[in-house]
């Protein structure tokens, strides 16, 4: 049987090294994977192709299709700092809206499936978790260039797209420059360090190993439309931090409640967004773990991973 040719951008990233390591262990796939880096961050070494690809570059983006015709594209790529997107305008356009545009386009012309990683934040927060057909309003710079992204998914990719959209992504990764939201909560309080989560943002975390499964889903089934991947459970940030705690034996007082409006940020932030799933769990069979479940099987693994490596930062 003849594998399915796959790229993977932004490869390096949390997400995409999930899919890279999930991806690897299957052969039905031939794997490109890429990211903006000049050597890959990924702890496997065998069963796929590494190439180095700056997403917003446009020529070096059609090469790239022209050599390795990809039948999908599973874009991961973007800017995800959402005060960062706020201030730094025209990067943030440039890779959420600009370079979303022009891998549509190419999947367009060479008959490929473009799979887009969208985000909650298209959201206003008002009226939280959102449905797939519910309208967008974004709030902040980084929300509107997603929604940016996702009309350039539509309306460049012809009828051959899927735009995922998900939310406070957590996992296991290698490299990573800025840490998650669990690695961030669990940097500090093994420090010993104080820290304040918000109250009034509520969400429904992903899990990486389960998002990666669920976008695997969409290969596999050839789902095209819009898709809420996420975790089931609909919680705030100050809760999730504490069952964080819980799962990994640290110290929960050091977790302080919060409100956005005590801690002024640059971008505003939705308050009360998450996903609603049953579209996915419908259509895809999707099956994400119970949240103090994934935090469990994430916490076995950050063990395995520390038992083989001596750097610190070897999942941050």
């Amino acid at each position: 049987m003849e594998q399915i040719r796959i790229m993977i951008t932004g490869a390096n990233g949390l997400l995409g090294q999930e899919l890279v390591h999930q991806i690897v262990h299957q052969n039905t796939y031939k794997l490109l994977a890429t990211a903006c880096d000049t050597t890959t961050r990924l702890k496997e070494s065998e069963g796929f192709t590494y190439t180095p690809l700056d997403v917003s570059n446009k020529s070096a983006v059609k090469d790239i299709f022209n050599e390795f015709d990809p039948a999908y594209v599973i874009n991961c790529a973007a800017m995800t700092g959402v005060d960062d997107s706020e201030v730094n305008r025209d990067q943030c356009w440039c890779i959420n809206a600009e370079a979303v545009k022009n891998l549509a386009q190419c999947c367009h012309h060479h008959g490929a499936h473009l799979i887009h990683l969208s985000s909650d934040f298209v959201f206003d927060g008002k009226n939280g978790p959102y449905r797939e057909n519910d309208r967008p309003n974004p709030i902040n710079y980084y929300g509107k260039s997603k929604l940016a992204g996702e009309n350039d998914a539509r309306i460049a990719g012809g009828a051959n797209w899927t735009i995922v959209r998900t939310n406070v992504l957590y996992g296991n990764a290698h490299g990573i420059s800025r840490p998650d939201f669990v690695q961030w909560v669990l940097q500090n309080l093994r420090n010993d360090q104080e820290i304040h989560v918000f109250t009034d943002q509520w969400r429904t975390p992903s899990y990486t190993y389960d998002l990666a499964k669920g976008i695997l889903s969409i290969v596999h089934f050839q789902k095209k439309g819009v898709y809420n991947l996420s975790g089931r459970d609909y919680l705030s940030m100050y809760e999730f931090s504490l069952l964080i705690a819980e799962v990994f034996g640290l110290d929960s007082t050091l977790i302080k409640p919060a409100d956005q409006n005590s801690k002024p940020q640059t971008a505003l932030r939705p308050k009360y967004t998450g996903l609603v799933i049953l579209k996915a769990e419908t259509e895809l069979d999707y099956r994400p773990m119970p949240l103090k479940s994934a935090l469990t099987h994430l916490y076995h693994r950050l063990n395995q991973s520390s038992t083989q490596t001596t750097r610190l930062d070897a999942w941050c």
